[in-house]
């Protein structure tokens, strides 16, 4: 019988068998651009959806080695704090085709698993208010749920403050400005934005 997944989502749930984690994957019923979006096409909180963000720092051979920011969609990186975490302070945002290149996934799919090479990986402790969460399987529409004790495992991630501080009288506004600004995951090559599930930006 044929394999009813497309090879990317194959990946990642072939990554998680090695780890005896058995994945269940979602299609949507079409692409999801922003977290907003793919909270609203699952039910979920945004704060539930993870967003898989590309960054690089220089390697050895001249080149870039990628880092992957695991952050709740309500959230984005700050930057500084990414630095100080993983002790590259020359850390910066990949383009759309860094990390294309680096993860071997497609802008809007890009998953914290199933790369082709082992990858670096930061993990938000938001995530951890959440008994299960969403992430992004290889495709534009797919996902998964998981829970996040599980996900670090998978992504053999560092759990670490790496958001941007909210002000102490944070509410729906500071919240909104937390959140995708409805950029398309595809427009990551210029100027970041935060994508659904994925990206090259903060």
């Amino acid at each position: 019988m044929a394999d009813p997944l497309d090879p990317a989502a194959r990946r990642v749930v072939d990554a998680a068998a090695r780890k005896g984690v058995d994945l269940r994957i979602t299609l949507l019923a079409r692409t999801s651009h922003t977290a907003e979006n793919a909270a609203r096409a699952l039910g979920l909180e945004l704060g539930q959806i993870v967003k898989t963000v590309v960054f690089v720092t220089p390697s050895s051979d001249g080149g870039c080695e990628p880092i992957l920011c695991l952050v709740a969609g309500t959230n984005r990186v700050d930057v500084a704090r990414l630095a100080a975490v993983v002790g590259e302070p020359s850390i910066r945002r990949a383009t759309a085709r860094e990390a294309r290149e680096l993860t071997g996934f497609a802008i809007g799919g890009i998953p914290p698993i199933g790369h082709g090479r082992p990858v670096r990986a930061v993990m938000d402790p938001d995530l951890g208010r959440f008994r299960v969460v969403w992430a992004a399987a290889g495709l534009d529409r797919a996902v998964f749920p998981v829970p996040p004790a599980t996900l670090r495992v998978l992504a053999n991630a560092v759990v670490a403050p790496i958001a941007e501080e909210r002000t102490a009288d944070a509410g729906p506004a500071a919240a909104a400005a937390h959140a995708d600004p409805g950029a398309a995951a595809a427009a990551h090559a210029g100027p970041p934005g935060d994508a659904a599930l994925d990206g090259a930006g903060t």
